[in-house]
């Protein structure tokens, strides 16, 4: 007779369900670190067919209709705004940083490109200060000051040749730094839902333009990791997101760093890089200091809330 094995998966959801919250956050966010750099050694990977402006749009593409069911399963009600200039403004700019940042991987090793991109948080604390009126203490400026100079040792200048690529990726955490203040201002009256589904939208009518100008046609091949490359970087979207709301971001943080081990590891397989130690150096200066300051402003906010 054949034996029928009960379905493991309602076991599985109730273990997850029973599962600490920080435990759910941490393993989220091991996911979308290994999901991100997957689909950037596939952007990489790609890039030696298919212009890189083009794949940003086919990621974005191919990612709303990752995240359509779950607009439809919603309603389309949360999408109602007044704001709709606000969250246009963000589209340009993530655009814009997108189009930077798949153009710089294509160029520059995955490693490096990893490391470089840990500078953006330092850019939104110092952005903070200036836009938002936030007021730092000393620690946190110095925290701000010894992740830019882990920057200058990842990118050596005057020792090494300055690359276009390492350029363009600084040039686009700046630019993602500024789509953050945008989302701070955003949060006080939009839902994340909101605004992650207008970030689709706008993200692929901002990317549309680019993309034509460049347009090739992808060999046959290449449309399998084309369309990976959508949905990868849609489910490490929604995996970080969901971590961020499991629990609070310095328990998660810390692990963001295992973009790095993984982008490392993929280079090697992939593209035979490997990164130097000084630049292994320069990416634990930045991230510890972005961690630190984002320690700082959650230890701020309990103060405040305790009062």
């Amino acid at each position: 007779m054949t034996e029928f094995r009960e379905n493991p998966l309602p076991g599985l959801i109730d273990h997850w369900h029973a599962a600490p919250p920080v435990m759910r956050g941490i393993l989220l966010m091991c996911v979308a670190t290994v999901f991100f750099s997957a689909m950037h050694v596939l952007v990489r990977y790609v890039a030696r067919d298919v212009p890189p402006m083009q794949i940003a749009f086919l990621r974005n593409i191919f990612g709303v209709i990752v995240f359509a069911p779950l607009l439809m399963s919603s309603g389309l009600a949360f999408l109602r705004t007044r704001r709709v200039g606000l969250h246009a403004v963000r589209g340009v700019l993530n655009a814009i940083a997108m189009l930077m940042f798949f153009t710089g991987l294509a160029m520059t090793p995955v490693a490096r490109v990893t490391a470089l991109a840990f500078s953006a948080p330092l850019f939104t604390a110092l952005l903070s200060v200036i836009f938002l009126g936030e007021r730092f203490r000393i620690r946190r400026w110095l925290a701000i000051i010894f992740g830019f100079a882990g920057t200058l040792i990842i990118l050596r200048p005057g020792m090494i040749p300055l690359d276009s690529g390492s350029i363009l990726v600084v040039a686009s955490a700046l630019i993602w730094a500024v789509t953050m203040i945008v989302i701070k201002v955003l949060s006080r009256t939009e839902s994340s839902f909101a605004i992650t589904a207008y970030m689709n939208i706008f993200l692929s009518l901002f990317s549309l333009g680019p993309a034509l100008w460049v347009w090739v046609a992808p060999p046959p091949e290449m449309w399998v990791w084309l369309v990976a490359i959508g949905v990868i970087g849609t489910i490490a979207q929604l995996a970080l997101s969901q971590a961020l709301k499991e629990t609070e971001p310095t328990a998660v943080l810390p692990f963001d760093f295992l973009k790095l081990v993984w982008a490392t590891l993929l280079g090697m397989w992939v593209f035979g890089e490997l990164p130097d130690l000084i630049t292994w150096i320069g990416a634990t200066v930045v991230f510890a200091s972005g961690f630190f300051i984002a320690w700082r402003e959650h230890q701020e906010r309990k103060r405040a809330a305790a009062r």
